[in-house]
């Protein structure tokens, strides 16, 4: 039945295959997660770069949001997640046509809320900076962009889904690939909106840029086009063409109270995580604001480019949700386990060096984001601090993936709570007096990695395994 079950033989009652198998599996289908992650951190390298050289004050008016913009992706992936878990499971355990209508479902649910989101942004937009503490130099540009993305959010939430139900019925190449289209085109028309038209010179020859010169706001509008396009790239293969996925006759659009049940149940403790996380990031930012224009510009690019180190971890704990959700579908949780415990291992070893080199490279990668040498110099230090936490984060966000695939949400969401809000936030508040933005960055590699080893301990410990999202009928 195509590609999306290609490991069904691994779920078989009387299937053992070997450590080996195992591992190249999990490796063959987190390496386009993988990819894609990485190429959207390069193109928001890219992103920030355009904005950087618009100068500090415009990094800051993207940077002042974007944890507010983050809030709204997280919720937005929350949902996602309550329907992917079903579906997953689900087509471990072979019920194809329930696939079909929890799929039209997540569809409906994602469209409404996605307009209720971009209802809310809008409604926001105008006094959030002043709200998080941004300067009047700041709070001008953060308004326009806030509000252009807000507009965007019921795109957002639809690619979101689309890719998420491809991942979890096994295909990860279509998603990987339009995801690292859209991060391509985002550069594309950010150049367009961002900068007016100009004449450019490449080895002696000269030609046209035509812009429309927009700046902060055209950031915005970039990203809002080219989540539009992968949206519907991403809806046409969940419904045309994928095997498993695709719009079948006879399947009604209705919502189902076992399906929204059980969605809540997953999303909610979830959901509750990611906001009061998000709302401890806005109260970052407001920690950091008062530190001026320069730290809250560093901040905002050390972000940016401490992706490159854990976009790898969440491409891994894609595939492992994946791989843990039909395992444990199909009744076997023997599977779901060495699944699980080998994909923390590839996602730690992967991270490891990917922090080494984020330690080395980090004044590289800062000339390359922004002119400013205030902002270059700040910005390497604190990268630098984090770079010691990425073996743990790295364990945290695999293993959070494992346990959600079986179902866990409300443990993993209530240890991510409690690091973030009880080590994080206090101790980023004790140490910002005397330490600056280096004592913000230093209370956050704390906190992942106390993170980290609390989701091994739970890993451990086995529980989540006797968890499973769907009904046995």
């Amino acid at each position: 039945m195509a590609k999306e079950i290609q490991w069904s033989r691994f779920l078989a009652p009387d299937a053992k295959p070997s450590p080996g198998e195992q591992l190249g599996l999990v490796v063959r289908l987190s390496i386009p997660i993988i990819l894609a992650e990485i190429s959207s951190t390069v193109m928001s390298y890219a992103d920030s770069a355009m904005v950087g050289s618009l100068g500090a004050a415009a990094t800051a008016s993207v940077g002042l949001v974007a944890t507010t913009t983050w809030l709204f992706n997280g919720m937005g992936m929350c949902i996602v997640t309550g329907f992917s878990i079903q579906i997953a499971q689900l087509l471990g355990a072979g019920r194809l046509r329930q696939v079909q209508s929890v799929m039209r479902q997540a569809m409906m649910v994602c469209t409404a809320i996605g307009l209720l989101f971009a209802a809310a942004a809008a409604g926001i937009s105008g006094f959030l900076p002043v709200w998080l503490g941004g300067g009047p130099e700041v709070c001008a540009g953060a308004s326009r962009y806030f509000f252009i993305y807000g507009c965007g959010l019921p795109a957002v939430l639809l690619r979101q889904a689309g890719g998420s139900m491809l991942q979890c019925s096994g295909d990860m190449k279509t998603p990987s690939a339009l995801n690292i289209l859209m991060c391509v085109m985002n550069v594309g028309f950010n150049a367009f909106f961002i900068f007016p038209t100009r004449t450019v010179a490449v080895r002696g020859m000269r030609f046209t840029m035509y812009g429309l010169g927009t700046g902060v706001a055209g950031a915005a509008l970039g990203t809002v086009m080219s989540e539009a396009v992968a949206m519907t790239l991403m809806m046409y293969f969940v419904c045309r063409r994928s095997p498993v996925l695709r719009l079948e006759k006879g399947i009604p659009w209705r919502l189902e109270r076992s399906c929204m049940r059980t969605t809540v149940r997953l999303a909610v403790p979830i959901a509750l995580e990611r906001v009061t996380t998000s709302l401890a990031q806005i109260a970052g930012t407001k920690i950091v604001s008062p530190l001026g224009t320069t730290a809250v510009a560093a901040n905002s690019l050390a972000v940016t480019a401490e992706g490159f180190c854990y976009m790898p971890g969440y491409g891994m704990a894609a595939a492992t949700t994946t791989l843990v959700g039909q395992s444990i579908g199909a009744g076997r949780r023997d599977q779901a386990k060495r699944f699980a415990w080998l994909s923390v291992g590839v996602g730690v070893g992967v991270m490891t060096c990917t922090g080494v080199l984020m330690y080395i490279a980090a004044p590289w990668i800062f000339s390359m984001l922004t002119p400013d040498p205030a902002v270059q110099t700040l910005g390497a230090a604190v990268l630098r601090i984090e770079a010691f936490a990425e073996p743990l984060f790295a364990a945290s966000i695999v293993a959070a993936g494992a346990l959600r695939g079986a179902g866990d949400t409300l443990v993993p969401s209530i240890m991510e709570l409690g690091c973030m809000w009880g080590v994080r936030i206090p101790l980023a508040m004790m140490l910002v007096g005397p330490l600056g933005l280096h004592g913000v960055w230093t209370a956050m590699c704390t906190d992942l990695c106390i993170r980290g080893l609390l989701f091994l301990l739970r890993m451990y410990r086995g529980r989540w395994l006797e968890i499973q999202a769907i009904s046995a009928v």
